[in-house]
């Protein structure tokens, strides 16, 4: 079944795809009255769907049954100071909705390689990726946020570093339902 994506979606009445998705329904997919989808909201929510009007600009759908997924009782939220390479952030934000990371922050370090971001890209190659693997849930996606106000915004009751001195294993330590995963620049964090 094919999947399309739409945040506003809502149980109980017809529903209009936007007009990208139209036309990558009617046009591309050649999607006709009658046949079947599936629309995520990106919130744990799937939509099957049938075509009531087929056109480019305009594809209409009624909604036939909702299914609903909960949301995992743990998070995990990676803050990742970006690379140089716009293509290496793109593949990052895809396999991060790929394996079902709740949220991503980027984070703007004195060694960063790259000072801006193009967020809706950003986010349109996590929509992409959360309907490749079938996913429900798509990340939150952060703008660029400095360093020591992640720090100061968030608590961590761990930071795991490399370090010479003992070695304890992170599961022995960490049992909280929100795991933050930091990830620095080269040049480490500053």
């Amino acid at each position: 079944m094919h999947l399309f994506y739409d945040p506003h979606i809502v149980e109980g009445k017809a529903h209009t795809l936007s007009e990208e998705e139209s036309k990558h329904a009617v046009r591309v997919l050649r999607l006709q009255i009658g046949n079947e989808l599936k629309v995520l909201d990106g919130k744990g929510g799937a939509y099957a769907c049938s075509i009531t009007e087929a056109h480019p600009k305009r594809c209409t759908l009624a909604i036939n049954e909702r299914f609903q997924e909960v949301m995992p009782s743990y998070s995990i939220h990676i803050a990742v100071s970006p690379t140089k390479q716009m293509e290496r952030m793109e593949w990052f934000i895809e396999k991060a909705t790929e394996i079902g990371i709740t949220e991503i922050t980027f984070l703007r370090c004195s060694n960063s390689e790259r000072v801006q971001l193009k967020p809706e890209r950003l986010e349109k190659k996590a929509i992409s990726a959360m309907k490749q693997s079938q996913r429900l849930f798509l990340p939150k996606i952060n703008g660029l946020v400095d360093f020591s106000s992640f720090l100061q915004e968030n608590s961590f009751g761990l930071l795991a570093h490399c370090s010479d001195g003992q070695k304890n294993p992170i599961a022995s330590v960490f049992k909280a339902n929100n795991c933050p995963i930091l990830i620095g620049p080269e040049g480490d964090f500053s």
